[in-house]
């Protein structure tokens, strides 16, 4: 058990419990002098925590704690600090956040040249041949239109490089990664992705959705070394904020990789995060295959669940949507036949596996919830189903949501970020619906937040300012 106190908040990574015992147990550390909300409803704030082992034994007045007071107990003297439960992140991208936190920064580059600028001087600190990843780019703030690889190819002409769009649904390769991957001006647009080409057709270096897929297969995977690594990193930065436990949703591809990293780190000792841990929908036969030789792990590490895409994202006008983008001539696109998806999610259920799936729009959400009711028959409720950002709605939608039977797993950040932009997407009219968690709530539905990091800040205060606010 982790007490994580900062200067403004402090946060217990267990649930609330008990008061004193007929014979108390002895305490390891008792928290004194604090503003303690419990999360109980009507339950007045409470002032004191005692700890013992992994368990919280007492809450309550500082006069209660004292019962708990051993020859070995650690006093810890509040000073009025906040304390609260700690927060679970419903939607990260762990491995990658935590890997991001070191490299090339581009989310607020507001200029072709700032953007080229930080990529040079990243370029110059890593060896020669060493990929250039992560970026976290955002084509709006330097006015929407895309990066070219011609941006960047001179001051990277020893290094790979692939950088993302924050949504993760677009990324920008240099002529490097170009050649190492074979994508030229006449590699054939896959189904379910989108290649950059100029009025000439020349390719650009942009690459959407499964078209991605094409770069990202010549990546060299990391070691175990560099993941470990990462991982304390992203670890510390979890606990910084607060956040005591996260989902960990993979890539469309990369089978159980991040699974069995994390089960090392875990069977190291390396791991006081705890994590639910899903694979990819379409490696459901080797996750559920896992479960059967290892289950399906312990408090700390959980796994036994696969995640699947729909679609793509609002941002890189991928989403499916029933009508065109006001600023594109497309509807957006599937990753793959919704046929195949929704036979993939049947017997991925049949295997016992937990399953969600990602559906940005409206379509791709109607889609998903007619698939996991059909699904889910009778028994649609106990399955838990979970449907991934469920941003863009129609009314029909929120009401389908709220019978609570399909859980509504969202990322409220993403209200304060894409709402800069979604009406230039979508309109007026379909941004009514757009991240309805109000509405979604007053129609009785399942609701769980989370952050998407890296795609959107870790610190779950942001998320909530943003669900409460709508402010961008």
């Amino acid at each position: 058990m982790r007490i994580l106190f900062s200067s403004a908040l402090a946060l217990l990574a267990c649930s609330c419990a008990s008061s004193p015992a007929s014979a108390p147990q002895e305490a390891d550390v008792i928290y004194l002098n604090g503003d303690v909300w419990t999360g109980v409803k009507g339950a007045p704030r409470a002032k004191a925590v005692a700890i013992a082992g992994d368990k919280i034994i007492y809450v309550g007045e500082d006069a209660g704690a004292h019962a708990f007071h051993g020859d070995a107990t650690e006093i810890v003297d509040l000073g009025g600090k906040f304390v609260a439960p700690g927060f679970i992140d419903n939607h990260t991208h762990f491995f990658d956040g935590s890997f991001a936190l070191a490299s090339v920064q581009l989310n607020d580059a507001a200029s072709k040249e700032e953007f080229v600028r930080r990529i040079a001087d990243y370029a110059k600190s890593r060896p020669k041949g060493e990929w250039i990843l992560g970026g976290n780019w955002d084509e709006e703030k330097w006015g929407g239109y895309l990066p070219d690889r011609s941006w960047i190819d001179a001051v990277t002409p020893d290094n790979p490089v692939y950088v993302t769009r924050y949504d993760g649904h677009q990324a920008l390769a240099n002529s490097l990664a170009l050649k190492l991957s074979g994508l030229d001006d006449k590699t054939p647009t896959p189904e379910g992705g989108e290649i950059g080409r100029d009025k000439t057709g020349r390719v650009t270096g942009t690459v959407k959705d499964k078209a991605m897929e094409i770069v990202e297969t010549v990546i060299p995977p990391p070691s175990d070394e560099q993941r470990a690594e990462a991982f304390q990193r992203g670890q510390s930065e979890a606990f910084a904020h607060g956040v005591t436990q996260v989902n960990d949703m993979p890539l469309p591809a990369g089978g159980l990789a991040n699974l069995k990293a994390f089960k090392k780190l875990h069977d190291d000792g390396a791991m006081k995060l705890r994590v639910y841990v899903f694979a990819p929908i379409a490696s459901w036969e080797e996750a559920a295959a896992f479960v059967k030789d290892n289950g399906r792990g312990d408090d700390t590490l959980r796994w036994g669940a696969v995640k699947g895409y729909v679609d793509g994202s609002l941002g890189s006008r991928t989403a499916w949507r029933y009508e065109k983008y006001i600023d594109a001539d497309t509807t957006g696109l599937t990753m793959q036949p919704p046929e195949a998806l929704a036979e993939m999610a049947r017997s991925a259920d049949a295997a016992g596996l937990h399953v969600t799936i990602h559906a940005i729009g409206e379509r791709a959400n109607d889609f998903v919830l007619e698939t996991f009711t059909q699904i889910g028959g009778k028994k649609l409720h106990a399955k838990r189903f979970r449907v991934e950002h469920a941003q863009h709605l129609l009314p029909g939608a929120i009401a389908k949501f709220g019978e609570g039977d399909i859980i509504a797993s969202m990322q409220p950040y993403h209200a304060a970020d894409d709402g800069r932009w979604a009406v230039k997407r979508i309109g007026p009219e379909r941004i009514k619906t757009t991240y309805a968690f109000r509405s979604l709530l007053d129609a009785g539905a399942i609701l769980t937040f989370g952050s998407d990091w890296p795609v959107a800040p870790l610190n779950p205060l942001m998320g909530i300012d943003a669900a409460m606010f709508r402010r961008t």
